[in-house]
């Protein structure tokens, strides 16, 4: 698994940061939210959905588990894992299922990392302990397309 390091300086850049992500992303791609309640979780997801022209649906899928997104030929699943107890009830809901059918954003996804495919990308969200704007995201991947990615971003 490779690692990398970025630092956003603001909401902003946080959502730029993702929507340009978004614009490599296929079907089966599957990406790890994992960070304290306010680290940018969420504002990284609108970012990346704003690529889609989905920003305006947003809602978190904290009492849902899943929320849906389509846009012409791709479908976007956006779960908040949060709350379940193990990896077991995500499967009792089905939500391996969701894997093949499109790209899936999982909030606290580290909950059920023993259920996950191979290829997936984790980023971690942290607040720096000096400017409360700042976030540092720390990436692992093991999916050679996104590994190419961060080592030439430019967002």
């Amino acid at each position: 698994m490779s690692n990398y390091q970025f630092q956003t300086k603001s909401e902003e850049e946080t959502m730029i940061f993702a929507k340009s992500l978004a614009s490599i992303c296929k079907n089966k791609d599957i990406i790890i939210l994992t960070g304290n309640l306010g680290s940018g979780k969420t504002k990284f997801t609108e970012g990346f959905l704003s690529y889609f022209g989905l920003e305006d649906e947003i809602s978190s899928p904290t009492f849902t588990i899943v929320n849906e997104y389509t846009k012409k030929d791709i479908n976007i699943y956006h779960f908040d894992v949060y709350r379940l107890e193990d990896s077991s009830e995500f499967y009792e809901i089905g939500g391996e299922e969701y894997f093949d059918k499109g790209i899936s954003i999982i909030e606290w996804g580290e909950l059920i990392q023993d259920i996950l495919p191979k290829q997936y990308t984790h980023i971690t969200f942290e607040k720096d302990d000096k400017n409360d704007n700042i976030r540092i995201l720390k990436i692992n991947t093991n999916c050679e397309r996104m590994e190419n990615y961060f080592e030439n971003i430019k967002y």
